[in-house]
């Protein structure tokens, strides 16, 4: 114990210094306006990264011991190295979190799958999923999830991180946002081909899973809301800044954000996607403070129903599969531009022209149609092995929106 408190300590010192420094109060306020839909200097945010790739000079090895003690090190490690090499617009919170912990019952079935993997240190693989929910009966067997929050563990980590760190920075729980994408959850229970042949052979059956599926996700929301889990006060959302005047501090449903998304339904018409996602989606997005929708799937064919149909809609995630200028027009000074640059640029082999190119485009189409916008690099699966595509990512990007 002496050790790791020894380790923890070192690393906490260094922490607290550099969140003591004011650019994180900027950086915070510029975020804040952006959500909040000024026009201002874009942030940067780099997230989803692939760790174990990433260890320079044996900076993110871990040397505690014990289990809490090792959580604590890895933050604390992996937030001084992206402050050494991947800054960008991050920001340093001036304590140490601790994320309220929960359980769920589940839905009465597992995820089955067969995996894939070119890297055994990569928790990036291929998944070949068995499908379990084919039939009305199988979807008519789905539970209801309880949540219940775990208190005694939140107390143990809690009583443990201040033991060591008590007189270095304040702790503090965290709570959470809520995070609703059925459709990401249900292809694990039956694989996306099978779902894309039933929109047209049996929408009977899609439609009682994603109703299964969206009455749970509401039962969830009214339960983290009952016992105090959710939090205005986030360190993120979702890979991208969380800051917003517009949410009154609470941990009721109207001060957070809600995050949702539909990626296998990237190439589905924006009649069939509203029929099956946006129609269910929407009632439990207003139930909430702000919206923050999109992942990687391309939007701007379904940005106007989106508007019609989320009145507190703020922020719409931008893949690099989109259209960036069709994207900035509809979008506008309506809500804010969460542009997600090409992970693939930092791959293999790094080519600053191909990034400043693209960073250029984004930067040009959004000044023109007055964007509130950011730049959320995320998805990271491999830099092959070379940090130094990341680094000089990030050094290129910065030089062009800086």
């Amino acid at each position: 114990m002496e050790k790791d408190k020894q380790i923890l300590r070192e690393l906490a010192k260094r922490y607290a210094e550099i969140a003591a420094n004011p650019i994180n109060t900027e950086r915070k306020n510029r975020g804040r306006d952006i959500n909040d839909l000024k026009q201002r200097k874009p942030m940067v945010w780099i997230d989803e990264i692939p760790w174990h790739e990433m260890d320079i000079d044996g900076k993110l090895k871990l040397t505690s011991e014990s289990k809490f003690a090792r959580e604590m090190e890895i933050f604390l490690r992996r937030t001084l190295f992206r402050w050494e090499y991947i800054q960008a617009d991050m920001v340093v919170e001036s304590f140490f979190p601790i994320t309220k912990a929960y359980t769920s019952s589940g839905i009465g079935i597992e995820v089955a799958e067969r995996q894939l993997s070119n890297d055994a240190s990569n928790h990036i693989v291929s998944h070949s999923y068995i499908d379990q929910l084919d039939t009305m009966d199988k979807v008519n067997t789905l539970k209801k999830s309880t949540i219940v929050a775990d208190l005694a563990l939140d107390e143990q980590r809690k009583n443990f991180a201040q033991e060591i760190l008590g007189d270095i920075m304040p702790v503090k729980m965290v709570g959470h946002y809520i995070y609703h994408a059925p459709w990401y959850r249900i292809p694990r229970f039956r694989g996306v081909t099978p779902i894309l042949f039933d929109l047209m052979d049996n929408p009977e059956l899609l439609h009682a899973t994603i109703k299964e599926f969206t009455d749970n996700g509401l039962s969830i929301m009214k339960q983290m809301e009952a016992q105090n889990l959710l939090d205005t006060n986030i360190p993120e959302l979702h890979c991208t800044p969380p800051y917003s005047s517009d949410l009154q501090p609470g941990t009721g449903l109207k001060n957070i954000w809600f995050r949702c998304m539909a990626q296998m339904f990237g190439e589905v018409s924006p009649d069939m996607w509203k029929e099956f996602e946006l129609d269910y989606v929407a009632p439990l997005a207003k139930e909430c403070g702000l919206v923050y929708y999109g992942c990687c799937e391309p939007l701007e064919r379904k940005i106007s129903l989106l508007r019609e149909n989320i009145p507190n809609l703020r922020k719409l995630g931008v893949s690099p599969q989109a259209n960036p200028e069709s994207c900035a027009e509809q979008i506008g000074r309506d809500f804010v531009y969460a542009h997600k640059p090409n992970p693939a640029n930092v791959a293999t082999t790094f080519d600053a022209e191909t990034v400043r190119k693209e960073i250029a485009r984004i930067v040009k189409t959004c000044e023109a149609n007055n964007c509130a916008y950011e730049f959320v690099l995320k998805d990271i699966s491999t830099v092959g092995y070379k940090p130094q595509n990341l680094i000089d990512w990030t050094k290129t990007v910065m030089e062009i929106v800086g």
